[in-house]
C-alpha cells in the first residue's frame, strides 16, 4: 500500500521510507520525478545550513527519474528501487560524478567507472542525487575536510554529525533521502548513524563488495583501508536497510574478499525467534570511559532485549581490551603512504589531524607484524565469545555529539581523555570481520541522540537486522524528527 503522506505538503517535507517510496512510484501514485524533485526540494531548503552534499546531480537525477517514469508508462518490469533518491558518499566512486574523496588531491577526480555498489543500486532502479561529505580519505571519525564545509547534525547545528560518513547521516536524518550509502572501516557508518538517530549497519566483512574504492592501487588514499572496509546503508527504518542490502549483497569478481551469495532472506524480519537467545551487554567493555547518562540509555535500551524480546540478558565483555593501538597499525598499514607523500609534494598540499600524524610517524616492521598478530587475537577472543552469545550489546558511542571543530571530547563524565576515546567499542567489528549495527536508543537531557550497538555472530547479517527490527518495534523511532528549524550559523 502507497504511504498516504506521499502527495500531501506535509508528507513530502520529508522522505517517506524507501519501501513506500518504492512501492508508490510502482503503483504510479507518484512519479519518479515528483519523488526526485521532492528531494531535490529538500535539499535546497536545509543543505545550506547542513552541508551533508558536497555535490548534487539534479539535472541527470531529473533524466533518470524520467527514464523510470516512461519505462512504468510502457508497463516494463523495473527494479525494486525504481525512482528512488539515493546518496553516495564521497569515498564511493561514481562514473561521470565528482568524487573527491574529502581531499584537495582529488578536487577535480571524475572517475570513469562506478563503484560496484553504485553499480548495482541502478540496476535496481534507484537515482543517484549526490555525492555525501566525508572526512579526508575517511581519516578520522569526524565529517570535516579541507574541501568543503564542515558537516552539522540536523540535531544541533552546533554540534558534529560524526564521521566519516557524516553526509551520509545527516542527509537521512534531516529527511532529504531515505537511504544513504556510507563506508565503514572503523566504525564510519554507526559513529554518525548514531549522533544523529538514525540506523546503520556495517555488514560482514565481504558481504558487500568493494571496488574500485579501497582496491585500485592507481588511487593514493582513496586505496587504504582494505582490509577494513565495509559498505553499507544508513537508513530511518531496519526494513530499509534490509531492502538496500538485498540489492548490494553478493559476490563480485572485483573482490577478491567478497563472500558467496548464501540465500539470504534479507526481507524476513520476523524477530519472534529472538526469545531465548542469551545476550551480552557491557556498558564500558572493562577499559572504556563512557559518559554516564550515554551508559544509562545504552543500559534502558539493551534491558528492552529481555523485556520486551525474551533474551536473557547477561553483563560480559570478550577479553580484547582496547583495540585502539592495533585498528591504527593496521590503518597505516594500509595505507600508501609513498603515493601521498608523493602526491602532496607534486601539488605543494600538507596533510593535518589523523592523517598527517600518520604520515608524520614512523612505522617499523615490528610494530606492523605486532598488530597483525593483535587482530589475531582478538579474532579468536572474538569467536570464542559468540561460542556463548548470538549478540553483543554496547553503546555505539561513549559520548553524545560534541562542539563542530574538534577531533573529540576533551572529557567524558568529567574525565580527561584523549580525541580518540569516544569511540571505543567501533573498530573491533571492523577488525573480526562480524556484522554490526547502531539503533537509536534515546536521547540525552538536552535531545542529543544516543545508539546502541548489535553485533552478531561471524555471518549473521540477518540476526543483526533481526535483532534490530525487535528493538525497533519495542522502542520506535521513526517518527521521532530533528526541528525543522536550524539555527543560522557560520560556515
Amino acid at each position: 500500500m502507497a504511504d498516504p503522506s506521499i502527495g500531501t505538503a506535509q508528507g513530502r517535507d520529508r522522505s517517506p521510507t524507501a519501501a513506500s517510496l518504492a512501492a508508490s512510484i510502482a503503483s504510479r501514485d507518484i512519479s519518479a520525478r515528483e519523488a526526485v524533485a521532492d528531494a531535490l526540494r529538500r535539499l535546497d531548503a536545509q543543505d545550506s545550513v547542513l552541508a551533508a552534499f558536497c555535490t548534487v546531480t539534479a539535472e541527470s537525477a531529473l533524466a533518470d527519474a524520467d527514464a523510470v517514469d516512461a519505462r512504468l508508462g510502457r508497463s516494463e518490469a523495473v527494479g525494486p528501487l525504481a525512482g528512488v533518491p539515493v546518496a553516495i558518499k564521497d569515498l564511493i566512486s561514481t562514473r561521470g560524478i565528482r568524487t573527491t574523496f574529502g581531499s584537495p588531491l582529488y578536487a577535480d577526480h571524475v572517475p570513469d567507472e562506478d563503484d560496484i555498489v553504485v553499480r548495482r543500486l541502478k540496476a535496481a532502479g534507484a537515482i543517484v542525487l549526490g555525492k555525501t561529505n566525508t572526512s579526508e580519505f575517511g581519516y578520522g571519525p569526524v565529517g570535516h575536510n579541507p574541501v568543503f564545509r564542515t558537516t552539522r547534525n540536523p540535531w544541533n547545528t552546533a554540534l558534529t554529525a560524526g564521521g566519516s560518513s557524516a553526509g551520509s547521516a545527516a542527509a537521512v536524518a534531516s529527511g532529504i533521502v531515505a537511504v544513504a550509502i556510507g563506508s565503514d572501516g572503523g566504525g564510519s557508518i554507526r559513529v554518525p548513524a548514531a549522533l544523529t538517530g538514525i540506523f546503520g549497519i556495517k555488514p560482514s566483512w565481504g558481504r558487500v563488495p568493494v571496488y574500485p574504492g579501497c582496491r585500485d592501487e592507481r588511487l593514493p588514499g582513496a586505496s587504504g583501508w582494505e582490509a577494513l572496509e565495509h559498505i553499507g546503508p544508513l537508513t530511518r527504518t531496519v526494513a530499509d536497510a534490509a531492502l538496500i542490502l538485498s540489492v548490494l549483497a553478493g559476490p563480485a569478481d572485483e573482490d577478491r574478499h567478497s563472500i558467496p551469495d548464501e540465500g539470504v532472506a534479507w526481507a524476513n524480519l520476523d524477530f519472534r525467534g529472538l526469545s531465548g537467545l542469551r545476550v551480552a551487554f557491557s556498558v564500558d567493555g572493562g577499559f572504556a570511559t563512557v559518559d554516564p547518562e550515554v551508559a544509562a540509555i545504552a543500559e534502558a535500551a539493551a534491558l528492552r532485549f529481555a523485556a520486551d524480546l525474551g533474551c536473557t540478558l547477561e553483563q560480559d565483555f570478550p577479553d580484547i581490551g582496547d583495540t585502539q593501538s592495533a585498528f591504527e597499525t593496521l590503518v597505516a598499514l594500509d595505507t600508501d603512504r609513498a603515493g601521498l607523500r608523493r602526491m602532496a609534494s607534486e601539488q605543494g598540499y600538507r596533510f593535518d589531524g589523523a592523517l598527517g600524524r600518520l604520515l608524520a610517524a614512523s612505522w617499523s616492521a615490528d610494530q606492523f607484524t605486532d598488530a597483525i598478530l593483535e587482530r589475531k587475537r582478538i579474532c579468536n577472543a572474538m569467536w570464542r565469545f559468540m561460542q556463548r552469545y548470538s549478540l553483543l550489546l554496547t553503546p555505539t558511542v561513549a559520548a553524545a555529539a560534541f562542539p563542530i571543530g574538534l577531533e573529540g571530547p576533551a572529557e567524558i563524565g568529567g574525565k580527561a581523555v584523549p580525541a580518540s576515546a569516544w569511540t571505543p567499542f567501533s573498530a573491533m567489528s571492523n577488525l573480526s570481520g562480524q556484522p554490526s549495527a547502531t539503533v537509536p536508543a534515546g536521547f540525552t537531557a538536552d535531545r542529543r541522540p544516543v545508539g546502541l550497538q548489535i553485533t552478531g555472530s561471524h555471518l549473521d547479517d540477518l540476526g543483526v537486522l533481526r535483532a534490530a527490527a525487535g528493538f525497533e518495534a519495542a522502542q520506535p523511532w521513526e517518527a521521532l524528527w530533528p526541528p525543522l528549524a536550524t539555527p543560522e550559523v557560520q560556515s
